[in-house]
């Protein structure tokens, strides 16, 4: 665990100050987590969170104002606009098939979890996007992003967004997509771990994603997996 000097620093946005609460009380009972600030609406998180500059956001989704796909957004431009490190967003939801966890994904959010996790579930999400990876609450975030998929107007998959992409990144793009690991997809296409996160990295500039979890939103949003 993290030193006092090295805390993940905190910013909760939520409209509904009994949540906010509870959820106070558990991140300052952590030695290796700070909270910094805490905002009722997506307008007040944006300023909030360009005066503190926390570690990771969490962000619920429905609030008044201005809501947490918007406010996800702005906050991921100004960072970008500045040229400073991008905070990790957590999105915070009640329904497990909200489809403002699909859009606050394509916003910048590294991650989505239910209102209703068990807190540890929470704790640990905050450490692990502040690593740098991903988080989802449990379940299928394929079928997620499938029902988005189905519910929205677009024709069939166009892999010709992929031509950017040589032919071992698709490969990698693919294998990706479907929620296969990096040793996983390694194994399948005979080369090393490292291997596959340079190619990852370069699939996700050439694509213009920032993650992982956004890679996967972006195959089914374009319907890239089949059926």
């Amino acid at each position: 665990m993290p030193d006092a000097g090295t805390r993940i620093t905190v910013v909760l946005v939520d409209d509904q100050p009994l949540f906010r609460a509870g959820i106070r009380m558990l991140v300052e009972s952590q030695e290796d987590l700070e909270l910094v600030g805490e905002a009722g609406d997506g307008e007040k998180a944006v300023a909030l969170v360009s005066e503190r500059r926390p570690d990771v956001v969490l962000m619920d989704l429905r609030m008044p104002v201005m809501d947490g796909v918007e406010a996800t957004r702005r906050i991921v431009q100004d960072a970008v606009a500045a040229g400073s490190d991008k905070p990790r967003i957590i999105a915070l939801t009640t329904f497990n098939r909200d489809q403002a966890v699909v859009q606050a994904v394509q916003a910048g959010a590294s991650g989505y979890l239910l209102k209703s996790a068990e807190p540890e579930f929470l704790l640990a999400a905050i450490r692990t996007v502040h690593s740098g990876y991903s988080v989802i609450a449990p379940g299928s975030i394929h079928t997620l992003f499938e029902h988005a998929a189905r519910s929205s107007p677009a024709a069939g998959p166009d892999l010709s967004v992929l031509n950017v992409l040589s032919v071992r990144e698709r490969d990698v793009f693919l294998l990706a997509a479907k929620g296969l690991s990096n040793s996983e997809i390694a194994e399948s296409l005979f080369v090393s771990e490292a291997t596959v996160k340079t190619h990852l990295r370069s699939v996700l500039d050439k694509l213009a994603l920032r993650t992982r979890l956004q890679l996967v939103a972006f195959a089914h949003e374009r319907r890239l997996l089949g059926s």
